[in-house]
């Protein structure tokens, strides 16, 4: 082990090679599953904190909320930092943030003081998100990138799976407090093994701007307040003022920095065509994977009438035939462009969702589960080679740039579509689930065709 645990040489050109690859995406894996694990395991613990924190259940939802914006708020600050520090450096250190925030949670008295530790777990959880993509490109060599990607999904499409089992399996033998400290045993191997093996980057030579990581917080947390605010039933009124406040720090932000050579909001990378329409299908992709899994349970519960636990296994199939195609379809895209792929994937989601809008009246299992795994099948196969062609369309020192609108595109898509689901209930009532699910057909039609666009554009150069 001690010679796996070299320290690497900076800025590899190539990847790291094959023992200390495997130590550094160790690493990189452990704290990329720990982050998103807490959100599912944070939703199905809210009832016991609010028993036991005495709390109602308008307030305790604040759990989840804070932790959503932290983590939202400051995903381009903490990428476009890493671009100057090393992204290693912010990966560490949101880790380590991650970590001691997660026994603060373990130990917090009172609503007030876990919704406090869980702003810094979330802050902690845009380090690793920020620059995870950006590591996983230094750490995979250049012919093994979708490999690397495929592999960074299927962490992510597991971890989605097993969180709701793991939370209850933990509650039926533990109080919720153990949710949280069972992250510090495995924040600190991840801290432990990537200090010795995480590739250390180039960095930039500009100064860090911190009016403008102001703005981009302010920007993209009050956008995505304005979503969930909307999706609460928050008055107009104080929609359209956090919305519109949001665009106005956008509006603020490319301003101060059209003239910057590393934008927090990267405008430079978004004049890459394939850059731009990756990062659209992404949005797409996952404002339909935010229709579905809010919609659905809600259709299955209150429509045909099945319990919580039947519920969670008939969701189980999407996000585990998600973790089956991900390394598939990121091998695959070492060698076939992800235009065609990414275009095939989304035509085969929007496939599953217009087939889980038709549902009979009175669906047996078998119904449900062949369209799920439809449903699962298409966006596997779309995400890893997306992943690739957003990372490589982007040049090798603006990797954190385009990291963070990795993961801010799969928080925004997310977001947006259980806004969409909740608008859709408030206008058709019962009916509104089999409305989510043909709106997301929709905006899986719209990706497929943005997908197909990139074969037709002129890719900018990535060097």
């Amino acid at each position: 082990m001690a010679d796996g645990l070299a320290m690497p040489e900076p800025s590899p050109a190539d990847g790291l090679s094959g023992e200390q690859r495997r130590w550094a995406t160790l690493a990189i894996f452990t704290a990329l599953a720990m982050a998103s694990l807490d959100t599912a395991i944070a939703n199905i613990a809210l009832p016991a904190i609010a028993a036991d924190l005495h709390a109602t259940p308008a307030d305790v939802i604040w759990v989840v909320n804070v932790y959503q914006i932290a983590m939202v708020a400051t995903l381009l600050p903490l990428a476009a930092l890493g671009e100057i520090v090393g992204h290693q450096r912010i990966y560490l250190g949101g880790l380590l943030l991650f970590t001691i925030a997660s026994v603060a949670c373990a130990l917090a008295w009172s609503l007030p003081t876990l919704l406090i530790a869980r702003v810094l777990q979330g802050l902690g959880a845009a380090g690793i998100m920020s620059v995870n993509t950006a590591l996983v490109r230094f750490v995979y060599p250049q012919r093994m990138l979708g490999r690397g990607f495929g592999h960074n999904a299927l962490v992510v499409a597991i971890s989605f799976t097993l969180g709701p089992t793991i939370a209850s399996a933990i509650l039926s033998v533990a109080t919720w407090p153990w949710l949280f400290a069972i992250n510090l045993p495995f924040g600190l191997l991840a801290i432990a093994i990537g200090m010795k093996t995480l590739p250390k980057t180039s960095r930039a030579t500009h100064a860090f701007d911190f009016p403008g990581a102001a703005l981009a917080a302010g920007c993209l947390g009050l956008l995505i307040l304005g979503i969930g605010s909307a999706a609460h039933h928050t008055a107009p009124s104080v929609v359209v003022g956090e919305l519109v406040a949001g665009v106005l720090f956008g509006w603020l932000l490319i301003r101060r920095q059209a003239d910057h050579p590393a934008p927090m909001l990267p405008i430079d990378l978004f004049r890459r065509p394939v850059f731009a329409l990756s990062a659209a299908t992404a949005v797409c992709s996952f404002s339909v994977q935010g229709l579905a899994f809010v919609s659905l349970p809600f259709y299955f519960e209150d429509i045909l009438h099945r319990s919580q636990v039947e519920t969670g296994f008939l969701l189980t199939p999407w996000p585990l035939v998600v973790a089956v195609m991900a390394p598939i379809a990121g091998g695959l895209s070492d060698r076939y462009p992800a235009g065609i792929l990414g275009g095939i994937g989304l035509a085969i989601l929007g496939v599953g969702m217009a087939l889980l809008a038709m549902l009979p009246a009175e669906p047996s299992i078998a119904d449900i589960v062949w369209r799920m795994v439809i449903c699962g099948a298409g966006f596997g196969f779309f995400q890893a080679p997306n992943m690739k062609a957003l990372m490589a369309s982007a040049p090798a020192g603006r990797s954190g740039g385009a990291s963070g609108i990795v993961a801010t595109a799969r928080l925004t898509g997310q977001t947006t579509g259980a806004a969409l689901a909740a608008f859709c209930f408030g206008l058709a009532g019962q009916e509104g689930a089999t409305l989510a699910l043909a709106l997301g057909a929709g905006f899986a039609a719209i990706g497929c065709i943005m997908s197909f666009l990139r074969l037709i554009v002129r890719p900018s150069p990535a060097v």
